[in-house]
């Protein structure tokens, strides 16, 4: 990967890309470390364990912890994102549109921005309702009505989030580091990470018994890192022979080849959509009811340190890691295709044999991919439950949490992959010329 970095910055044009995509990077961080006027919350917001906070503070890298104008990140627009995909399956019109090209993606990236914005207002909303204590009517040392803050705080954290979005276009609009939204994601958890292991380095000098904590955890990472770059790369390979057909005085077809399915294939989406599924209600009675006897029973029995919690939100990702696959690998279009093509899977019949071939491969994949999904999102509740709170582990399991690390491989990975692309396209173009 370093060498391949190397390599892009001496083309160039691919340089000009790698220059501006750090200036805009640059520029989302000093978006994070710039305090709302009005807000906060480094006093009050609980940003520990996985509750619904907690993962958009480690998806903005620490901004929202601190108040910041860019203090929602990207979590609007990847909600957004998820709801106009499960929409897309639900409802036919839309499914339509998606299949219409570069039109038809046109307008559902409309349709994901006006969500994001939408949840982004509602999300600025619940912050501010949630945290009346974070509002300070004291702005520019001049004082203002708690309402008059609390709507201006609100607009200043809802057009943070679009110019979050903004930016994260402008960088997938570049081509050189797949989405945008992932880097901006890649670079909040690093962000983060490095707040959480200088309070661990600060927590071992001042107690030395840390150190050997610290000394394990370390090499868990490492083997966590090992573990999820092996299986992000994990595939079967189904194997695919195209039949001979002549057409005039040529002969098409006749080669071998084969259909990849990735043991991985939703990434860490599930567990994302789960997570914010199970917190979500916490949300609202917090928001609505915050001292009820609801919000009480909800924090014993449904927190995030809780046992029924543990199981409930594995099994949503069993759920959400079977319906993302069931999206993103239709076994039926992929059958028609090859029957079209003239391809075939040997010793299947092409057609509904061939769909139903596939769809029991991908369910068995999607099944260990499940569980490895379950495995990465439970590391963090189940260490909270087996340290002390005080322990500089909770630090550095705030800083690298499996599902940061799953994140971060796969955003490098991808990032990779563009830039040796692009080399690649450079060099086919140069031959050609």
């Amino acid at each position: 990967m370093f060498k391949t970095l190397v390599n892009a910055f001496k083309v160039k044009d691919i340089r000009k890309k790698l220059l501006i995509v750090l200036g805009l990077l640059l520029v989302y961080r000093v978006g994070c470390a710039i305090v709302c006027p009005g807000l906060n919350l480094s006093d009050t917001l609980d940003t520990e364990g996985t509750t619904f906070f907690s993962l958009m503070n480690m998806l903005s890298g620490n901004a929202l912890s601190q108040g910041s104008i860019l203090a929602l990140g990207v979590s609007p627009y990847i909600t957004a994102s998820i709801v106009i995909q499960l929409l897309t399956v639900a409802i036919p019109p839309l499914e339509r549109l998606a299949k219409q090209g570069e039109d038809g993606k046109r307008k559902m990236q409309f349709y994901t921005r006006i969500a994001a914005l939408v949840l982004a207002l509602a999300q600025a909303i619940g912050i501010v309702v949630s945290y009346q204590s974070a509002i300070s009517t004291e702005v520019f040392g001049a004082s203002f009505p708690s309402w008059v803050v609390s709507m201006g705080v609100v607009l200043v954290l809802t057009a943070g989030a679009m110019f979050t979005v903004w930016i994260g276009e402008k960088i997938t609009q570049l081509g050189v580091c797949g989405s945008g939204m992932s880097l901006l994601i890649f670079v909040g958890i690093l962000a983060s990470s490095a707040q959480g292991i200088s309070s661990a380095i600060q927590q071992s000098i001042d107690d030395p018994n840390n150190i050997w904590m610290i000394v394990i955890y370390v090499v868990a990472v490492i083997l966590i890192f090992g573990l999820i770059v092996f299986m992000d790369s994990s595939e079967r390979r189904v194997p695919v022979s195209y039949a001979k057909q002549i057409k005039g005085r040529k002969m098409y077809g006749g080669q071998d080849t084969f259909i990849p399915i990735k043991l991985n294939s939703s990434g860490v989406m599930p567990i994302i959509f789960a997570t914010s599924l199970l917190t979500l209600p916490q949300l609202i009675i917090s928001i609505f009811w915050p001292n009820s006897s609801a919000a009480v029973w909800y924090e014993t029995w449904l927190g995030t340190n809780s046992w029924i919690y543990i199981v409930v939100l594995a099994l949503l990702i069993f759920a959400f890691a079977f319906f993302y696959s069931m999206i993103t690998f239709d076994t039926n279009d992929i059958s028609r295709r090859l029957q079209q093509q003239g391809g075939f899977v040997k010793g299947i019949r092409p057609g509904r044999e061939t769909a139903d071939y596939l769809k029991k491969i991908s369910r068995r994949i999607t099944l260990f991919g499940a569980f490895f999904l379950a495995f990465i999102a439970l590391i963090p509740s189940l260490a909270f439950k087996a340290i002390d709170d005080a322990s500089a582990l909770t630090s550095l399991i705030n800083a690298f949490s499996a599902t940061g690390l799953m994140i971060i491989v796969s955003v490098a990975l991808e990032f990779d992959k563009n830039l040796e692309a692009q080399m690649y396209m450079r060099n086919y173009k140069g031959f050609l010329d």
